[in-house]
């Protein structure tokens, strides 16, 4: 329901004559009512504000909830974490299960933009039957949509789309626009993960449209960030970098200083894959500063693995593993166990490029359990991958190849075209470094057309390399290459 903006400028008033007065009942009531509006407009910084005001006359579940939403859509979550679980005991006392739901909702979401899934997951299952106890489809849906996105995180994309087609015709049927936004944002993000990046860019043109006729500015934002990670895909850096400067200035107006820190942080991937890794770095720099300004450590961290990488391209590999043993402890820390994986995949490589196998070989043994402890299945394939090239660079192709197969096998479950198509490459190379030029032809005809259904900026190099093959066998048996791939 629309609020009349004189009204709200009237709440605001009596909010704050209410808190100088100390009349607490009335700066509750009025001041639920205002944060209820500015939290769908995305004026997280003004919710912050006034809850803190308001907690100032004494406990307020509702005022510890919106301050806890605020604090987690602005980069604080364990600030966040300790609001809810505050509102979420006041609200299990007084037996308001609507909101108790409500509640372990948000917990879940702010234990999932941690990485820490299943616990995330735990919260979501408390919520869920609760949900439906009450009547509350709108909750049940959005419960649903973000157990899509912990399956969706663990890297089991074909449950996380189950658990989404089954929110979005609730959303639809109680006139959810904002939360059907969010649910094709979702399902968009599935299938770019699936390597799907046409179908990804319809369900975020579509959530675009609503998003910006409902005057979600921060799921405008979010949404636009999405479209410009599916050009960067696309290794379209200009069309990504557009959607990025889009997103940008949305983010800073509605205060959103975690969105920032997470545009800069694109913005700086798509500078490095320019090659300008100066101006990369100084995107970094940006985002890592409002990262630790406002506690977001599992970003702080990812920012610090992007500083390494960058530091691994300009050759200063030292450096890059000082980032990387920077964000190591981080990533333990705030048990983000996916971080830490990955983390320790990036050290792996660096010694692996240093020609240090062996000791490639033992970080990336870290990382591959806990990979299958998290259920990253995607993420496992990724160091499979890694492991299976290390072997390679042992002289050890056989080894090397059950690694490979291990990977593409994961990679074919999960529907990881893209990671399908590295594989097969690695595959085919061996098979060409043993003088198998028919299995190598093989596998580079799969790449080739892996390449195409993708849109995958290696298509040119792959079909370069597969002619040349062809015209190698064709030399060996002394015949002509057949034309077309």
């Amino acid at each position: 329901m629309a609020t009349d903006p004189l009204t709200l400028v009237r709440w605001v008033e009596v909010h704050r004559l209410a808190v100088a007065g100390r009349q607490a009942a009335i700066a509750r009531d009025t001041g639920a009512r205002v944060c209820q509006v500015w939290l769908r407009t995305s004026r997280f910084a003004a919710v912050e504000a006034m809850a803190t005001a308001t907690l100032t006359l004494g406990p307020d579940a509702s005022a510890l909830y919106h301050r806890g939403w605020a604090r987690s859509a602005t980069g604080q979550p364990r600030p966040a974490l300790k609001d809810f679980h505050r509102a979420l005991t006041m609200y299990q006392q007084s037996g308001d299960h609507g909101n108790e739901a409500a509640t372990l909702n948000n917990i879940g979401h702010v234990h999932g933009r941690l990485g820490d899934w299943r616990r995330a997951l735990g919260f979501y299952d408390r919520a869920l039957p609760i949900w439906r106890e009450v009547g509350d489809r709108t909750g049940e849906a959005t419960t649903l949509t973000n157990i899509g996105l912990v399956y969706s995180g663990l890297g089991d994309r074909r449950r996380a789309l189950g658990f989404y087609d089954r929110a979005l015709p609730i959303l639809r049927e109680v006139g959810d626009r904002a939360g059907e936004a969010a649910t094709l944002t979702n399902i968009g993000l599935v299938y770019s993960g699936l390597g799907d990046r046409r179908r990804a860019l319809g369900f975020y043109d579509q959530a675009l449209l609503i998003r910006r006729e409902v005057g979600d500015r921060a799921g405008e934002a979010a949404t636009l960030s999405n479209i410009g990670l599916v050009y960067s895909g696309l290794g379209d850096w200009r069309r990504a970098l557009g959607f990025y400067d889009q997103a940008l200035p949305i983010v800073r107006e509605v205060g959103d200083r975690a969105g920032e820190a997470a545009t800069l942080n694109n913005i700086g991937g798509v500078h490095d894959r320019f090659g300008d890794r100066r101006r990369a770095l100084g995107f970094y720099d940006q985002a890592l500063l409002i990262r630790r300004e406002v506690g977001d450590r599992a970003g702080e961290a990812a920012t610090l693995n992007n500083l390494g990488l960058v530091y691994s391209g300009l050759g200063d590999r030292q450096r890059a593993l000082d980032f990387y043993h920077q964000a190591l402890p981080i990533a333990r820390e705030v048990g983000d166990r996916a971080g830490e994986a990955a983390t320790l995949n990036n050290i792996g490589h660096v010694y692996d490029t240093l020609g240090d196998r062996r000791r490639a070989l033992g970080f990336y043994d870290q990382a591959l359990p806990i990979l299958r402890e998290v259920g990253d299945r995607a993420a496992e394939a990724v160091t499979l991958n890694n492991i299976g090239s290390v072997h390679v660079g042992l002289g050890d192709r056989r080894r090397a190849l059950g690694f490979y197969d291990h990977a593409l096998l994961i990679r074919r479950e999960v529907g990881d075209r893209v990671g399908e198509a590295v594989t097969r490459h690695n595959i085919a190379m061996v098979h060409r470094a043993e003088g198998d030029l028919d299995l190598a032809i093989q596998e580079l005809e799969h790449v080739v057309d892996l390449d195409r259904q993708v849109d995958r900026p290696d298509l040119d190099a792959d079909t370069a390399v597969l002619e040349q093959l062809r015209r190698q066998r064709a030399e060996d048996h002394g015949s002509e290459p057949p034309g077309g791939s």
